[in-house]
């Protein structure tokens, strides 16, 4: 190290030192200083103290107020009033098929999600998801004369018993370390449907000893599930069922109310193919319902209220009020389970929640269409394939009557001529009577039956009605695609737009299109083959075209599925009336139809009738003419 260096160096530390002393405060600086931090320091202590005195001000008013409470809570609720303090928390409980979530106040279910479903919009599908949405509370009575209800009251959720089959969550209300209410909800690992019971305990001294019910309110909005709202609607209701095995339900198009002093087996808030339903272990005692249509802006179809009573004995505990609870699909065999092994009359009869139409028709659904519905998708799990299968089981199961009905207007064709020749022979209003009896005659001689053509068609009509009936309600079609259609339990829109148009709605369905124009085809097919005046062909033409278009307003709406088996049907319906065409010769029936009038005639019952109304008919004419002609 140089010289420079090491004097360099020596210059820098001599600065440094000579900065600091030169730099260090005084004794009065430093005075100073010390006076502010202490200041500084007694402020601190001050607000330090002034905020404890906040704190324990308020403590003592929060003392105060709840003393207050305590008090007003004694003096509105009486011996109960313990039960009515609390905390609200959220419960969160699932098994397989349930997402459930109960309230610690009120003890009751708040929302209710299926696993394993989805909305029309591919959302989680959730009955309800709040009280507004679903509410049920009790009414009880104390025997100091007060009047409170459950939501009221706080529960303690105890611990979770779990066996095999299910598991027991028990929610508690405390009076007292004696008395207490439970809730208990025993909830199977595997189902839709779930136990509710009101268990008290020790309870005779504080609730009125001489009930011997208890009130039930229940309040529910109804969600839209589906795409087509409209359609939905259709299907939404309130439903109940009595005792004596006669359900009924309320209006689905219109706000109603009905009270009900008849005993009921259960309740339900049904949507299209999802319901809520209360069933009492005993009965309903009563009931007071009402059903009101939502607007169509809401997301809610329908709002539904029923009040009612259950039987209920606070005395004694081993007698508990209780109800089960199916939160699930409206799904025929998952409903009708409930009745396997189960005496005939105790059976709920669930399955009647689905809608198969009048008793008249009922049957043909559950011991035909359903099983065959059911035994083709055993094997194949493609509904557009079942349902094509299904409709080429029931036409071959028709044909005979389809045959017979064709066979009836193939002789009324070729007879055409011969009935031109009677119109002409007895020709204007005044010779209608002797027009008919000699059609008649023609008809008898000829051995063909009026009602020939007619009958066939009535004995389908039932077949036809319950597939109306089934498919839209079918919850297997339930998002189940098939060629363009997304949802074979809903329309199929080729074309949509944002607004209604009167009649249509605010699409197109194709399914229903393509019906539509099959049904205008197999129409001029059909009407080719009809005989009758040009006035009368002319006339039934324009009601005939008519009536697919109606069909096309009608239907644009329902599921496509229904539309796609009328679509099929009536393309099989087409090539059936084509091959019995190749086989019906129209000249082998005239030849058959003038050999029957060689034969000895016998007259049928049918004819026998007819004939005898038409005489009576003819002397109260002439009756009337003697008079006429007197005067």
């Amino acid at each position: 190290m140089d010289k420079n260096t090491v004097i360099g160096l020596v210059l820098i530390i001599a600065i440094f030192i000579g900065f600091n002393i030169w730099m260090r405060p005084s004794k009065e600086e430093l005075a100073q200083q010390q006076r502010v931090r202490d200041s500084i320091a007694a402020v601190n202590a001050e607000k330090a103290a002034e905020n404890l005195r906040i704190e324990e001000a308020m403590k003592a008013q929060e003392n105060v107020e709840e003393a207050i409470n305590d008090s007003l809570r004694g003096l509105k609720f009486g011996a109960m009033a313990a039960a009515t303090n609390g905390t609200e928390e959220m419960i969160q409980v699932e098994n397989e098929k349930l997402r459930l979530q109960f309230s610690s106040k009120g003890g009751m279910i708040t929302s209710a999600e299926l696993k394993q479903f989805v909305t029309g919009d591919s959302l989680p599908l959730i009955l309800f998801d709040n009280e507004l949405e679903n509410h049920i509370n009790f009414t009880l009575l104390t025997t100091d004369n007060r009047i409170l209800s459950s939501d009221e009251l706080y529960f303690v959720a105890q611990p979770v018993v779990v066996s095999d089959s299910a598991m027991i969550y028990t929610l508690r209300s405390s009076v007292n370390e004696e008395s207490w209410l439970d809730f208990v909800y025993t909830i199977p690992h595997n189902d839709y449907m779930i136990h509710f019971a009101i268990v008290p305990h020790n309870m005779g001294r504080i609730l009125d000893p001489l009930a011997t019910s208890i009130e039930m309110d229940w309040d529910g909005m109804v969600r839209q599930q589906e795409r087509g709202r409209k359609f939905e609607s259709r299907y939404t209701a309130l439903n109940y069922r009595f005792v004596d095995d006669d359900q009924e339900q309320l209006s689905e198009s219109r706000n109603a109310s009905k009270d009900v002093s008849t005993p009921l087996m259960w309740i339900a808030f049904k949507d299209q193919f999802f319901s809520t339903i209360i069933i009492p272990d005993d009965e309903f005692l009563s009931a007071k319902m009402t059903s009101e249509v939502m607007s169509e802006r809401e997301k809610y179809i329908k709002h539904f209220n029923v009040s009612t009573s259950l039987p209920f004995d606070v005395r004694d505990d081993s007698q508990p009020t209780g109800f089960r609870i199916y939160l699930g699909p409206n799904h025929y065999k998952v409903l009708a389970s409930y009745d396997k092994n189960v005496e005939k009359a105790d059976r709920l009869h669930l399955e009647h929640l689905v809608p198969l139409g009048w008793k008249a028709f009922r049957w043909i659904s559950k011991w035909f269409i359903i099983p065959m519905f059911n035994f083709f998708g055993r094997f194949i799990n493609n509904y557009g394939i079942i349902i094509l299968l299904m409709t080429l089981v029931i036409k071959l199961v028709l044909f005979p009557f389809t045959f017979k009905s064709y066979m009836s207007s193939a002789k009324m064709r070729v007879l055409k001529p011969q009935i031109d020749a009677l119109n002409e022979k007895y020709p204007g209003p005044e010779k209608a009577m002797e027009r008919q009896q000699a059609q008649m005659q023609l008809y008898n001689k000829a051995g063909i039956s009026p009602m020939g053509g007619c009958l066939p068609m009535l004995l389908q009509m039932p077949i036809l009605v319950a597939m109306f009936q089934f498919f839209p309600t079918a919850f297997e079609l339930r998002g189940q695609s098939f060629l363009w259609a997304k949802d074979l339990s809903s329309y199929d829109a080729i074309v949509e737009w944002g607004f209604n148009i009167p009649l249509i709605g605010n699409h197109i369905s194709l399914f229903c299109l393509l019906m539509t124009i099959t049904n205008i085809i197999y129409t001029k097919i059909n009407m080719s083959s009809q005989a009758g005046s040009n006035e009368q062909m002319a006339m039934m033409k324009w009601m005939m075209y008519l009536m697919p278009v109606f069909f096309f307003f009608m239907f644009n709406d329902y599921a496509s599925g229904l539309s796609y088996y009328y679509f099929v049907a009536l393309l099989f319906t087409i090539v059936q009336t084509m091959v019995i065409r190749l086989m019906v010769d129209d000249e082998k029936v005239l030849a058959q139809l003038e050999s029957n009038k060689a034969r000895p005639q016998k007259k049928s019952k049918f004819m026998q009738r007819l004939e005898a109304a038409q005489k009576e008919q003819e002397k109260m004419i002439r009756e009337q003419a003697k008079k006429n002609a007197r005067k």
